[in-house]
């Protein structure tokens, strides 16, 4: 059986699934239920999407080519067939990208009185406003770069807009060969508003219009804009071999930046001559180029829509709820009663920020302890931490400095932490800690109390606003003293076999995993109900996938909610059938992960910083923590099940793998976010009417650093 399990037919390749989930998103661009300026941005995620995808998998595969491995994958492709299957579809992704830019985006924007200007369309005055901004801000900082026998072809940095320029020297007739390249500066953003009202420009146009005056001498006779993308993985020596992680992440970053060329996009308008001499110096083959009839790098939205101030055409902003019993004054308190669970962005991530700066406040708290993998630029929680440390608690952060695309801003605060006297840890060798807990250790009368935090998310007050997410604030001993266990094991030597409550990743959230699901295949096969209910970001663990097809062979009936990759199918006859995937795409990133099993009538849920792939699983410090009050359980299954009645955002997953939305036809509409936030808009009328009946004055703690 387990071989047949096997079949690569069962499977759906991983690199064209996440192709098809930023198809997802790119329809979100189309949704003309959606306000304007979030299509706009929605298709302005696509490309950082696709980018970072670019920079990340396809780079990892083209090194497997290189390499020579020709190991199947799951859907028995070797690495080079992947390659060329997946250039093909992101081909096709990028011209969907552009026509929805020219055919919906564009067109909407000019209706609503907002228009980017080519220079030929520039009225006097504002050729005259395009010069000066160039002369005064571009022309200093710009570096046109000759490519001719005595200077070689200049370096071009990772995510970087550049010009190719074609010359003939004025006094020869004969020879409009010679080439330059110069890099658009990001000095001054990309896109440039004009003195008219709703009319801006891109930085690239004003540059190619006035060029010819960096190249005294000579005619310039053709432009071309194009962007380059650079292999950004980090290969860290992780090892005993590896003295100083900290030195090891910082001198592969500055490695990173030189990075094989991975993708290239070129302006269409540009000649064959121009664009040889461009990438054959990059070495790089055709199929990593795309030529777009556009503006290149479609992240140029962003810094457009920076210009916009217009509310209407954005989603209507909510207040989150913030539960009364989370104040700082009985934070501590209220926890001994019940524990909390959080739903964000819909319940305010200010109630965790709350947590730890009481923690930080409070002379009865001894210890502060916490896991950071990312957080904001301007974090409040670490400067809590901060604060505690000078105040002489005892305070101990595991920094992730490898958590992708943070490692600089990670070993910046874990410098800053230390330097405040916190006891910084870096991580485990050959892990990555992506577990997401605060542990706080305090002194009551004669006692030694932990309160705990645990989450699906990061402490990162910003993404908290938009990524939904879920955690529990709680003081049950027994979780307490799981992570403080967990903490002797990131920080210490200790290998301890046994938890009360958690579940510990390498190995335990597997393992954990797989003898729930075998709970529910024995409930089935034994005559009495059965079910799986799960969401999480991902799944693409093969052993995994192999356990959910058998437990649809025995019966159990599986809901699976997967926001991006799923390499599982369902409807297969005899694999598959009573499985059904939901993915949900909407205004804000699902991001929690959820796992649910009947069990025999009394729901076990549990949540966790996990997703069901192989390295979550196997080679990163996850948790897997349960929901153990029976309030917070019903609650944490009201919030599956409306989420799996969506039928506004929701994509259903079809046996070839491909997406299609609900059928709404004679049922209610259900848009799962928006029921959230309506929901959340009750919770904070009714506490807002309660404080207007008792007038109580809110609780400030006497000398607050973090209110002054």
């Amino acid at each position: 059986m387990t071989n047949e399990l096997k079949n690569p037919q069962y499977y759906v390749n991983r690199e064209v699934s996440w192709l098809k989930f930023n198809d997802r998103v790119l329809e979100e661009a189309r949704d003309l239920q959606n306000p304007l300026l979030e299509r706009a941005k929605f298709l302005a995620i696509t490309q950082s999407n696709l980018d970072e995808w670019y920079m990340v998998r396809v780079a990892s595969l083209r090194q497997q080519v290189k390499l020579g491995h020709t190991k199947l994958d799951a859907a028995g492709m070797t690495p080079l067939e992947q390659l060329t299957q997946i250039s093909a579809l992101a081909g096709k992704q990028v011209k969907n990208q552009y026509q929805t830019l020219a055919r919906s985006i564009l067109p909407a924007m000019e209706r609503a009185g907002y228009t980017l200007v080519k220079p030929e369309a520039l009225a006097p005055d504002q050729i005259a406003f395009a010069q000066r901004f160039f002369e005064k801000e571009l022309l200093p900082v710009l570096t046109p770069m000759a490519i001719d026998g005595t200077r070689p072809f200049p370096f071009l940095a990772n995510d970087t807009l550049n010009i190719a320029v074609r010359l003939k020297q004025q006094n020869d007739n004969n020879d409009d060969k010679k080439f330059a390249v110069l890099q658009v500066p990001n000095t001054s953003g990309r896109v440039i508003k004009l003195p008219q009202a709703g009319q801006s420009i891109l930085v690239e146009d004003i540059i190619q219009h006035f060029i010819a005056s960096l190249f005294p001498g000579f005619i310039v006779k053709e432009t071309a804009v194009f962007h380059v993308l650079r292999d950004m993985e980090l290969d860290v020596a992780d090892d005993e071999d590896t003295p100083n992680i900290l030195q090891e992440v910082q001198t592969k970053l500055q490695e990173r930046e030189r990075g094989q060329v991975i993708r290239v996009m070129f302006s269409s308008r540009a000649s064959k001559h121009l664009r040889k001499q461009i990438l054959n110096p990059l070495s790089i083959d055709e199929s990593r180029v795309y030529d777009v009839n556009g503006p290149i790098d479609l992240s140029f939205i962003k810094s457009w829509l920076k210009l916009i101030d217009e509310p209407e055409l954005e989603y209507k902003p909510f207040q989150a709820y913030e539960n009364p019993g989370l104040d700082a004054e009985h934070i501590f308190e209220n926890l001994h009663v019940h524990d909390y669970l959080l739903h964000h962005p819909y319940d305010t991530f200010k109630s965790v920020v709350d947590f730890i700066r009481q923690a930080s406040l409070d002379t009865q708290v001894l210890a502060i302890k916490m896991t950071l993998y990312r957080v904001s630029g301007n974090s409040p929680i670490i400067k809590a931490l901060g604060y505690a440390a000078e105040q002489g608690k005892q305070v101990t952060v595991l920094v992730e400095i490898k958590a992708r695309f943070d490692e600089e801003n990670n070993v910046h605060w874990a410098r800053e932490l230390e330097k405040r006297g916190v006891h910084v840890i870096y991580g485990l060798r050959g892990l990555k800690t992506h577990a997401k807990a605060a542990l706080v250790v305090r002194r009551e009368d004669d006692t030694i109390r932990r309160y705990v935090h645990l989450g699906t998310g990061n402490y990162n007050d910003v993404t908290a606003n938009f990524y939904t997410d879920m955690g529990i604030l709680t003081s049950d001993s027994e979780i307490g003293a799981d992570v403080a266990a967990i903490f002797n094991i990131l920080t210490g030597y200790s290998d301890l076999e046994y938890f009360h409550q958690l579940h510990m990743s390498p190995d335990g959230i597997r393992e954990y995993i797989y003898r729930k699901i075998d709970d529910e295949i024995k409930n089935a096969q034994a005559g009495n109900p059965a079910e799986i209910f799960m969401k999480f970001n991902s799944l693409s663990d093969e052993r995994m996938i192999r356990h959910l097809y058998r437990a649809s062979q025995a019966g159990v009936k599986i809901r699976l909610i997967i926001r991006g990759i799923n390499m599982l199918k369902v409807g297969i006859p005899g694999i598959s059938e009573n499985i059904e995937v939901h993915s949900i795409v909407g205004r804000f990133l699902e991001h929690s992960r959820i796992y649910g099993f009947h069990n025999n009538g009394n729901p076990q849920i549990y949540l966790s910083s996990a997703d069901l792939m192989t390295r979550n699983l196997d080679r990163r410090v996850e948790l897997l923590f349960p929901i153990k009050q029976a309030t917070l359980r019903d609650e944490a299954l009201n919030i599956f099940n409306t989420m799996w009645e969506d039928n506004v955002k929701t994509r259903v997953a079809q046996t070839d793998g491909t997406y299609a939305k609900r059928d709404r036809r004679g049922v209610a509409t259900v848009n799962a976010q928006q029921a959230f936030i309506q929901q959340a808009e009750v919770q904070v009328e009714r506490v807002r009417h309660e404080q207007k009946q008792k007038t109580i004055p809110k609780f400030e703690p006497l000398n607050n650093p973090f209110t002054q």
